[in-house]
């Protein structure tokens, strides 16, 4: 099921499935050359008390993203 990054858990695993239609050419970029290509998988480790920001390990980093920055990638929960 596709959901947004700001969505997830602590310790949930996803997939990067995509972006938000509202997400500019240049955020896109800048997203891919942190990492978040399509089909990256990551795993979200932490979430401050209020949701914001979100830390995601990815390819062997940790990435802190804002709630508005998380909200523009699209995720698909990987299971099992």
């Amino acid at each position: 099921m596709m959901t947004k990054l700001k969505d997830l858990e602590v310790g949930e695993v996803a997939t990067v499935s995509g972006f938000a239609g509202t997400c500019s050419g240049s955020y896109r970029r800048r997203l891919l050359s942190m990492g978040l290509t399509l089909g990256a998988e990551f795993r979200v480790s932490r979430l401050a008390p209020l949701g914001d920001p979100v830390e995601i390990r990815v390819r062997g980093y940790s990435l802190s993203l804002r709630k508005h920055e998380a909200e523009a990638i699209n995720v698909l929960r990987v299971t099992g």
